[in-house]
């Protein structure tokens, strides 16, 4: 069936209390319809595999474009299930977005372009994607009063570096890279959307992610993975910028409890105080493989290279949530799923030319 044309001049309004701003609201994904954007992805397909296993009666809707970073791999185990539906398509394609939208209670939006040395590299596609796509979807909220929820995924990088303390949502954004200057705009759009047109949007800022799934060619699995085949880990300067690694389970319990309580209009951090500079993530790697730290090669540092970031998560620790992977558990775990899933990641590193193109136009003058 073709997607039904949108009237831009009729724009059903939504009433005042359609929001639900600064109100305490309990919220279940139970019976619903959910959309998740770019659910094919590292945590989207995290969190498809999350609500699956937690909601029975649960049914998703998986928009996908299907990119370099797109893995239908990733849900190889749902495919069979009658509550998973799969549609390949851009979330800038305003027609397919409103069909989706009739159709479901909640969104969940991951969709972007994610990769900081990708957006240094080519960040028109960024700003397209994570600016433009948010748009598109934002449109469509505001014409389907039928949507319950709109969950915006940003990133703890919007804020940029600071050398101590925490942010805490209120602070101003200040983001360093591409990447982070496009989910900064995409971020405050949401936001904009929100107070403008009473829309039930909450934003969520997760500090680094981890764990099953995760492209190849991203901090962790890349070590991981070139551990595994004895190459090279090419870590930037000297290792010792710092990142707080929240396990992806970790956070896809987070975004279900902001989906139940959280109040819409706000923002909310969420992190694991995992503070661990890149060099002792990349140390614990090779210790638990057994490698020789020899591996380690330290390369030429990533331009505006963010020194620190910390997440202030009260607010969220207020209402209830707390992160429950410990860094060196999860961290062997995701070291192990790796060793024990070579058939999924040795495909991507030996035969997509995506992955291996931004490879050797990235890496290789980095001696």
């Amino acid at each position: 069936m073709a997607p039904k044309k949108e009237n831009p001049g009729k724009i059903k309004k939504a009433p005042a209390s359609r929001s639900g701003k600064n109100r305490l609201q309990e919220r279940s994904l139970e019976g619903k319809t959910l959309l998740v954007t770019g659910g094919a992805g590292f945590i989207g397909s995290n969190y498809i595999h999350y609500v699956l296993k937690h909601y029975k009666n649960t049914i998703i809707i998986n928009l996908d474009k299907l990119t370099y970073a797109g893995n239908l791999d990733n849900l190889k185990d749902v495919g069979g299930d009658p509550r998973y539906e799969f549609i390949r398509g851009d979330i800038r394609d305003k027609d397919v977005v409103a069909e989706i939208f009739q159709r479901v209670q909640g969104v969940v939006h991951f969709a972007a372009d994610t990769h900081v040395d990708r957006s240094i590299m080519d960040a028109g596609e960024f700003v397209l994607t994570d600016v433009f796509g948010t748009f598109v979807l934002l449109e469509a909220l505001r014409r389907t009063p039928t949507v319950e929820f709109f969950i915006h995924v940003s990133t703890d990088e919007v804020y940029g570096s600071r050398d101590k303390g925490f942010f805490s949502e209120d602070d101003p954004l200040n983001p360093s890279s591409p990447y982070s200057g496009s989910k900064a705009g995409a971020d405050r759009l949401a936001y904009a959307y929100s107070v403008t047109y009473g829309l039930p949007i909450i934003i969520v800022r997760p500090s680094n992610n981890y764990g099953a799934y995760q492209y190849p060619e991203k901090f962790i699995p890349l070590f991981v993975t070139h551990a595994l085949e004895g190459k090279s880990l090419p870590l930037y300067g000297k290792g010792t910028n710092v990142r707080d690694w929240l396990h992806v389970e970790d956070n896809c319990r987070a975004i279900d409890f902001v989906i139940k309580r959280g109040i819409v209009g706000e923002a909310y951090n969420i992190g694991a105080n995992n503070e661990v500079r890149n060099i002792d993530v990349a140390k614990r790697i090779v210790n638990e493989l057994g490698k020789s730290r020899d591996l380690i090669r330290f390369v030429p540092d990533r331009l505006g290279h963010d020194r620190r970031y910390a997440l202030n998560c009260r607010k969220l620790r207020k209402l209830g949530w707390k992160p429950e992977v410990e860094f060196e558990a999860g961290l062997a775990a995701t070291v192990n799923w790796y060793a024990e899933n070579e058939w999924w990641w040795r495909k991507i590193k030996e035969r997509s030319a995506e992955f291996k193109s931004f490879y050797d136009a990235y890496y290789k003058d980095r001696k």
